[in-house]
């Protein structure tokens, strides 16, 4: 372990805007480094966060606390199974290089977090990270074939998902143990090992990028592209008006579109042996009354990559302005809630009433509609702009869950969101879940602050 002051300053920010400085830091590079860490820890009763790339916009990869432990130098790619359709990797592997290293295998690897050039397997299992073409493909969770955990005493555990169809023994949350650990935010186990299932890479896949006159218009449009038969969205992305600017300054393009007040980006993947809808795209587009003149399509795999790149560039744009608001008491906060799709523009309304009511400056506005999923962005200038910005979040929160939503839908708890726990789980669920941590962390060393 290392105590070094820089060392440890280098380890002491995330994504969230937080500040957490560690009281050492750790840096293995096997298996088994961590485990014997890990039982030293245990038995001193020192508390270990374990930690990848740090992109955690919640807190959750650091720690004023004990040990972080990162994860960074664990990045072998261990196995390519093309015939199996599998990869074993470490957890530090960062997503981006492991996907163009399936992608070279004719494979596709269904992960999809926004920031897949900065952030690592372990982070996505430990967060069950999604992203935009989980609507397609799904969050993590369900790629996950078998991981390697050292628990908190020390002892590695070797666990592999199930292949039964049917089963009926005892209770169905201990019937696949993976699932305790893909979500639970490095609170009751360190992964140090991941098999994740692959996909044969699609044969075509299509952008659109489609602007709208009016929000509702583009909001109307995300459930026609939802519920339409005739075409195939593996992703279905939304820029209002303010993350559409940045967006424009990004690809380099001010003047482009300038009378929309929303952008709705689609990615269009048939089922093998299928062609392309676009035509279909188009005229359910223009159904809505898109402004189709400045529609943009994005074909082959380098403009695929730049349109990916410019959906990224509005939260990076906000994470640099967050950034320079800390020395103020300031920062970036950004919400993670999601409802059911029909009921995005009712949520939205909802938000913005909320801000508009306090005085608060609008949130930059983009994600994952597709899934009634968005991301609002708000700049806290100081530490009293940032408590009525979390009033005003708390009350949208609220009216999501009245909706039937969710408080987290992509970046989980950490320790910025534990407030909001209770607003969406019982206390029976609550009490199970500390249950289970007290079974597996019997001394609560491990991730403190994260979820519970």
């Amino acid at each position: 372990m290392e105590r070094d002051a820089d060392v440890r300053q280098a380890y002491a920010a995330d994504a969230s805007g937080l500040v957490l400085l560690p009281d050492a830091v750790a840096r293995p590079v096997s298996a088994a480094e961590v485990a014997a860490l890990l039982a030293e820890c245990n038995a001193t009763r020192t508390p270990v966060t374990a930690a990848g790339a740090q992109t955690s916009t919640t807190g959750a990869s650091i720690t004023e606390r004990g040990v972080l432990l990162s994860l960074r130098a664990m990045d072998r790619v261990i196995e390519l199974d093309s015939a199996r359709r599998t990869v074993r990797c470490e957890p530090g592997v960062l997503i981006g290089e492991l996907k163009r290293a399936c992608a070279a295998q004719g494979l596709l690897l269904p992960l999809d977090p926004t920031s897949e050039e900065e952030c690592t397997v372990g982070g996505a299992v430990a967060c069950n990270a999604s992203g935009a073409r989980s609507l397609r493909y799904g969050a993590t969770r369900p790629h996950v074939r078998a991981l390697t955990v050292v628990l908190a005493d020390g002892t590695v555990t070797e666990l592999r998902r199930t292949a039964l169809e049917k089963n009926t023994v005892g209770y169905q949350l201990a019937h696949d143990p993976i699932d305790w650990f893909v979500g639970s935010e490095g609170t009751l186990g360190v992964v140090v090992e991941a098999e994740l299932a692959l996909l044969p890479m699609p044969d075509v896949v299509v952008g659109l990028a489609l602007p709208f006159a009016t929000e509702q218009d583009a909001l109307r449009f995300v459930v026609a592209a939802r519920e339409s038969t005739l075409v195939s969205p593996r992703c279905i992305e939304f820029f209002d008006v303010r993350a559409l600017a940045i967006a424009r300054t990004a690809e380099g393009s001010a003047g482009w579109t300038e009378g929309a007040q929303a952008v709705v980006y689609v990615e269009e993947s048939p089922r093998e042996g299928d062609a392309a809808a676009l035509d279909e795209w188009l005229a359910l587009a223009e159904r809505h009354e898109a402004l189709l003149d400045d529609a943009r399509v994005y074909e082959g795999e380098s403009a695929l990559r730049d349109a990916r790149r410019i959906r990224h560039a509005v939260p990076a744009h906000m994470n640099e302005r967050g950034a320079a608001r800390r020395a103020h008491g300031g920062r970036k906060v950004s919400t993670d809630w999601a409802v059911p799709y029909g009921a995005l523009a009712q949520a939205l309304e909802s938000a913005r009433s909320f801000a508009e009511n306090a005085g608060i400056e609008q949130a930059v506005t983009y994600g994952h509609a597709g899934n009634g999923h968005p991301h609002q962005n708000f700049i806290a200038h100081d530490a009293d702009e940032l408590a009525r910005i979390q009033a005003v979040v708390e009350a949208t929160l609220h009216e999501v869950i009245t909706l039937g939503g969710t408080v987290a839908a992509e970046h989980g708890i950490g320790k910025l969101k534990q407030r909001w726990l209770p607003l969406q789980m019982t206390p029976l669920q609550v009490r199970a879940m500390r249950a289970v941590k007290r079974e597996l962390d019997p001394a609560g060393i491990l991730a403190p602050g994260n979820v519970l």
